[in-house]
């Protein structure tokens, strides 16, 4: 079993802002790969399904990003997981946007839902950084992040989460190099 999780803040007012990203990506992957229906369970919602061999449930925490860690930190305890088995889909400032980089442990750079996740379970678990691109100046971060997607940057935004979708079986195999170097050629096709 793995559990991925994806950030971002629950309600309407939040679903496309630039900060739940990570909310969208999990939900593509439910839906394209026929995940069962929505549970609330672990301060969250849950979906359950298989990526190819691999058993895997999708969370997204409803806890508001800065407390991500109580409802992660659940799910892992009930099913007795170490943190090998935790995939984390977030919104990354230091990438550009639509760009995806996986990488395994790390520091929080300042995003409060890693932050939570490193206090309840420590940092050394897989994240997929999806990139939106720095505003250039601290002081117009927090808008920038809480912004919405703009009009000219949907087709962009579907196409990566499509080819997110379309690639987690290297994920889900553990092959993060394959997973990033399929999903780069499907971005530029």
């Amino acid at each position: 079993m793995q559990i991925w999780t994806g950030l971002g803040n629950p309600g309407p007012k939040h679903a496309m802002e630039r900060h739940n990203v990570g909310f969208m990506a999990v939900d593509v992957i439910a839906e394209m790969h026929n995940f069962g229906p929505v549970q609330k369970k672990f301060q969250g919602w849950v979906q359950e399904g298989r990526i190819g061999r691999h058993k895997v449930l999708l969370l997204k925490p409803a806890t508001f990003m800065n407390e991500s860690g109580r409802s992660v930190g659940e799910a892992m305890r009930f099913y007795k997981l170490g943190l090998d088995a935790l995939t984390v889909f977030h919104d990354e400032l230091d990438l550009a946007p639509f760009k995806v980089k996986v990488k395994t442990g790390g520091g929080h750079a300042g995003h409060n839902g890693l932050r939570s996740i490193d206090r309840h379970l420590g940092p050394d678990f897989r994240r997929v950084r999806i990139g939106i691109g720095h505003p250039g100046h601290k002081d117009r971060v927090h808008g920038h992040v809480l912004g919405n997607y703009a009009k000219d940057e949907q087709d962009d935004l579907m196409q990566m989460l499509g080819a997110i979708g379309a690639e987690v079986q290297w994920l889900a195999d553990g092959d993060n190099a394959r997973f990033m170097s399929e999903l780069a050629l499907r971005m530029q096709g």
